[in-house]
This record gives C-alpha cells, structure tokens and sequence, in this order.
C-alpha cells in the first residue's frame, strides 16, 4: 500500500504533475483509434454467451463439424387478414427462390413456402450463414430478405422472425449503444458534479479524467480481446462505459473532497494535495481493490457471458483508479485553488462539512442510536418482503424487449397459424448405430411434432422435431427435459440435445448455479478484505451484514417496480447477481470510506465522537458520489433492451439507497450504540478515553 501511494503521489510533485500530464495525454493520443475499434472484436456468437459445459454447448461443437456454427435461421412469415390472394402464394414461392439466391444463404435448405390450414398466413424458412461477423452481421442479412419480401406486395405483411430475426433486432438494440451511452451518463455526471461543487469549470478535471480512462480501458481490452483470448460482447462493452464514468468519478468526488479539507489547513497546494492522496488514497485504493476482486470471482461462473464480464470491468475499475489517482491530481494541482471558483477553499477557513446536514443529521442519531438502526433495519427488512414476487425464471424473447420489434410481431404471427416451435427446432445428436432407436425415443416425447430424420453427419445420427408449444415457453423447457431424459435412456446412444431452446434452458441452469455459487464467495473475499483494512472482526460482520439488507431491500423494491410500474414480464436469470456484485462491490466501496474515515477519528477522539466527526467529513461526498453512480447506472434505462433497463434501474436504486440511508444513518447508528466493540478485537477496543461529551459537535480535524 505504501508503495502504491508513493507512485500516485508523483501526481503532486511540483515537476513531475507535467511528467503524469505528459503520459496520459500520450496515452489518450495513442489509445484514441484504437478504442473505437472494440464493437469489431466483440464477440456475440452463441458460444461467447453459453456455459462451456453444457448439452446444448456440446451439440453446437458436434455441429460445427459439419456446418458453420453461425448459421441462423430466418422465418419469412406473411399475413394477410382478409386471406391470402392466388398472387400471394405465388409471390411466396418466388420469394423462396430469390431467398436461395442471398449471399450466405446455405444452399439447398430455403424450405417452403408453407401455408398456414385457415390460408391467411404463409412462412418460409431461410437458414444464412453470417460467417466471421457472428451475430453483428444478423442485421445486415435480415435486411436483405426483407427487400425481397415487402417488394410487390400489394397490401401483403412480411416479417422477419426465428433466431436470424431476434439477432438482427437485439443488434439493432444495441447498435449505437456507445453514443448513446455516452451522451446519456456525461449528461448525468456534468449536471450532477455542477451541483456537487457549485463550480462552472471544476466539473471538467473529472470528466476529462474519466474520458481518457475509458479510452485507456477499451483499448487494453481491445488488445487482450484481438490477442490475448478476452472475450467482450455488446453487454459488457456497454457496462464498462458506465462503470468506468461511475466508479471513477466516484474516486475523483472522494479524493478533491479530501483535497479541498487539506487546501484549508495548507497553504500551498502541491503540499496539501500530498496529504490528501496520502489520508485519502489508501481508502480509494482498497476500494477499488475490492471491486475489482470482486469481479475477477465471476470467472467461476458456469456461464461464458458472465465469466468473461468479470476481467472486463475489472480492467476498466483499475484503469478509471488508475486515472484519477495521478491524471485527476496532476490536473488539480496545475490549476490550483482557482478552479473551485467562486466557493475557493481559501487557506485556515474552516471546513463546511463542520456544520453540514450530515453533522446534524449525526447528532439527531446520537440521541437515541439503537432507536434509529432497529427502526432502519425493521424498514429495509419490510422493502426486502417484494423479494417473493421477484421472477427471475428467465425473459422470453418479446420480453427481453422494451419495445415490440418486427420479429417480435412475426413470432406472433407464427404462433397463431403454425406449429409454435416452427424455425426453432429441437436437435438431436447421438451415435449412428442407434438412429433407430433414437427416432422411436424423439417421436414418442410429449410435445415434440415433426420429426425429420436420422441423418448421418460425420458419424452421428442427426434429428430435427418441432416443438408444439412456443419455444421461449416453460411448456418448451419442460419439453426439452422430456426429450433429454427419453434419448438419454438409449443404450449406447450418447445421444445429446440442442437448438434454441435447449440453449436458453441451459443458460437459465448455469445462471442459477453461478449465484449460488458465486453470492457467498464474494461475501467471504469482502468480509476478508474489510478485516485486513479495518483490522477488526466486529465492523466486517456488521457492514457485510448491512450490505445484504441493502440488497435485498433495493431487489424487493424493484421487483414492485417492475411488476406494478414498468409491467415487465419478469427479470433475466442473471439479474440477481449482476445487482448483488454491483452493489456490494461499489457498496462496499462507501462503506471503506466512511469506516477508515471513523477509524481514523475514533483513535483522536473515541468511538462516539469519531462516528460523528466520520460522518460529517464524508455523508455530502459519499452521497454525492451515490448520486453520480446511480446517475450513470440509470443511463442504461435509455437503452430498449429489458435486461439493462432493470439492471440499471436496480443498481441505481440500490446505490441511492445504501449511500443515503444505509451507509449513512444505519451504520453510523450502529457505530454508536456498539461503540468501542465495532473495532474488536484491534487495540481501538480497549482504549481507555471514552467520550466525554459525545454529543458535542463534531469538528473535521486533520
């Protein structure tokens, strides 16, 4: 730690703030083209997202043997209310010919025209290879059918729908993600630090910090992605924009706070920056630390999108602590006092935060401390009962809209007049010698229709069945189960099953698995992590514990919210855990402040008397420093995808709600009721100088 706070406190060396200028401006130069090409190396096929192990996995690798792994089926479907005209069955089949013709289309399998029983509906079913672009080419490939379907169609409705459809629609959802992420949280962060420092120009040091970290940071990923294996998809190149924009102005709001204290008891700057990187680094440091630990442990999730996010964001907290502990300080003290204008915190003034509303809100809690924290918890516990209506079973693929997309309204235009699994079919993989046995097992299985095959494919058995049930159902899921326990029965076959369904049901599986799994081990490395810093044993337990109940309340809130407000059909697999890493991980990053900031108090003035002087010193920054997390996580709102819509909305609630409360009333209610045995077993325990006017007020002193 020492050494750490050595190499950042260059930043306040009177010659070498121009040397740390100089390398970050350097580096924005040199990173800025590079940067941009992070959308080219993301990686949105299947197998980026899947967990490596699963059944549907190993069918896509069987697969890949014998066709591209990339091959994604498009469903043409036309609808005609009135019913179809003789000139719309034959521009169908015209169409089916013109299909064939497409570049990528995989030649010989454009099936259909296939009419629908009660003649209002027509569909065919086009399978295209994307080749190297994966699902970033869906987009592209679905326009060109969709030429061909609405050209001469005289009053005739085409969609496009099957996976080649919700692929094109989900990258047209995150197409411009980063612009619009971008314009969204900078937004957010300028309007909220205009009214955090009431400065017209102190604003910009942090922006400008937090830009050239992002820079930084999507090109050390850019590389590690083209050369290195890191895998980064359209998910968490847009939560690292945020999260690089909210934890690093984070940082920057702890570290000028403490600076502006330091420029009030120093009269030069360059010395007072010193201290401050000194007093305040060491808390920052840990924090980030602890955020970036705690992501790194999603690389023993099951599931690959999860597993890959963790060193994603993880390189972007370290580069964003990275910046703002020399970029942001070199700034600072380049332009010294002036850019706090017109509030300049002139040398031996006394420090605001003396007689702020947190050092009142600190002596309202004194009176009656445990009155306060059993009441907070009993409230917190009550916003955590919304939990029970929490369905996080998964999205189905209209849910996973905000908005109803074209392959949204083609699914349902399939649904009322075909076979409900039509495009999506089940497969089934087993050894050849047992095809027979297996197409007995497959066409026997409640819910399966349609069964084509055995082929053979480079010696296994290959066979495609339709579901009758829609393929994003619970019904669908079940049927797979059904599928897999009646081939799996087959001696000998080693019979395997996969499709669409099959992958989303195993995704579902492995996201389940990771939060049991992953949950308890970040409670652990975060409960260690506190002891060592705060060397005790009693404010770890207290703090992981006022974590969960945070947690839990902003989950049960949400789940009200999404039910009753937004009407979301239900929440992804992997909502709980995304919320709980974020927010106990950036939780915890508050709560390092505030407590080494108590500890350090409680060693000059006592338990009581520290609580308060801890609380007045950093409730408006800690607050402040919420409200900008929160701001850039709402940003995700704005984006038509239901996933980071509540991911966003959960997160930002959560951090309003352990920043405003949490943090600061219930934990700095329980430092004063336990008193000295927070700190136990550290020698702060058995101090012998109780406070003698615990009720004072506080006063900030260095």
């Amino acid at each position: 730690m020492s050494r750490a706070r050595a190499i950042v406190g260059i930043a306040s060396g009177r010659r070498t703030k121009w040397a740390v200028l100089a390398f970050w401006l350097i580096i924005a130069v040199v990173a800025g083209p590079l940067s941009g090409k992070l959308n080219g190396a993301e990686k949105n096929d299947a197998s980026s997202w899947l967990p490596a192990k699963a059944e549907s996995t190993k069918v896509l690798d069987i697969q890949s043997r014998f066709q591209s792994p990339n091959i994604f089926t498009g469903v043409i479907v036309y609808d005609r209310p009135s019913g179809l005209t003789s000139a719309d069955r034959v521009k169908a089949a015209a169409d089916a010919r013109q299909f064939a013709t497409v570049s990528g289309v995989v030649h010989g399998q454009v099936a259909g025209p296939f009419f629908a029983k009660d003649g209002k509906a027509v569909e065919t079913i086009v399978p295209i290879n994307l080749g190297a672009k994966g699902w970033n080419g869906a987009s592209t490939a679905a326009t060109k059918l969709r030429v061909i379907a609405d050209a001469h169609a005289n009053g005739l409705t085409s969609h496009i729908t099957g996976p080649l459809g919700s692929a094109a629609d989900s990258a047209n959802s995150f197409k411009g993600i980063d612009g619009i992420l971008l314009i969204a949280t900078l937004i957010v962060v300028i309007t909220l630090l205009l009214i955090t420092y009431r400065s017209p120009v102190l604003w910009l040091l942090p922006v400008i910090s937090a830009g050239i970290a992002l820079i930084s940071a999507e090109t050390l990923v850019y590389l590690l992605a083209k050369h290195a294996g890191l895998t980064v998809n359209a998910q968490s190149a847009g939560i690292l924009l945020v999260l690089v924009f909210g934890a690093g102005t984070d940082y920057a709001l702890l570290l000028t706070a403490r600076y502006r204290e330091e420029l009030r008891r120093h009269e030069d700057r360059h010395e007072a920056m010193a201290v401050a990187i000194r007093r305040a680094g060491p808390a920052i440091i840990a924090s980030a630390g602890t955020v970036i630990v705690s992501l790194l442990t999603l690389t023993i999730a099951q599931l690959n999108s999860t597993k890959s996010l963790g060193p994603v964001l993880a390189i972007g907290v370290g580069v964003a602590l990275l910046a703002m502990m020399t970029l942001l300080p070199a700034l600072l003290v380049i332009f010294g006092r002036w850019m706090f204008w017109p509030v300049k915190p002139a040398y031996g003034t006394e420090e605001p935060t003396t007689k702020g509303i947190w050092a009142r809100v600190g002596r309202h809690i004194a009176v009656r401390p445990r009155l306060v924290w059993v009441v907070t918890a009993v409230i917190l516990g009550v916003m955590a009962l919304g939990l029970t209506g929490l369905k996080a079973s998964g999205l189905t693929t209209a849910e996973s809209f905000r908005t109803r997309p074209d392959s949204v309204v083609g699914q349902t235009v399939v649904d009322q007049n075909f076979p409900a699994g039509a495009g999506q079919p089940v497969v089934v993989i087993g050894n050849e010698p047992q095809a027979a046995q297996l197409l007995s097992a497959f066409k026997a299985t409640p819910g399966i229709t349609g069964v084509i095959g055995p082929v053979d494919k480079v010696g296994h058995a290959y066979l495609q069945g339709t579901l009758t049930t829609a393929p994003d159902s619970q019904a669908a899921y079940n049927t797979i189960d059904r599928v897999r326990d009646a081939v799996h029965a087959v001696p000998g076959a080693n019979a395997l099953v996969g499709g669409n369904t099959a992958v989303n049901l195993d995704i579902q599986r492995a996201a389940a698995h990771d939060r049991k799994v992953i949950i308890p081990f970040i409670l652990v490395v975060v409960f260690l992590i506190l002891g060592l810093l705060l060397r005790a044993v009693i404010a770890p337990i207290m703090l992981i514990a006022t974590v969960v109940l945070s947690f839990a309340a902003a989950l049960g809130v949400s789940a009200l919210v999404f039910d009753h407000v937004f009407n979301f059909g239900g929440a992804d697999t992997s909502f709980p855990l995304f919320v709980f890493v974020f927010l106990v991980a950036l939780g915890i990053d508050y709560n390092i402040f505030l407590m080494t900031r108590v500890r350090e108090e409680v060693g000059k003035h006592g338990p009581h008397r520290g609580a308060l002087t801890g609380l007045a010193a950093t409730g408006g920054v800690i607050t402040s420093a919420g409200a900008v997390l929160a701001g850039t996580f709402g940003a995700l709102a704005t984006l038509p995808v239901t996933f980071l819509a509540e991911l966003g909305f959960a997160v930002a609630f959560g951090v309003l709600l352990d920043t405003i409360i949490v943090r600061s009333v219930l934990v700095t209610a329980l430092n004063l009721d336990l008193g000295r045995w927070v700190w136990w077993p550290s020698k702060l325990s058995r101090q012998s100088n109780p406070d003698l006017d615990h009720l004072e007020e506080p006063s900030v002193v260095s």
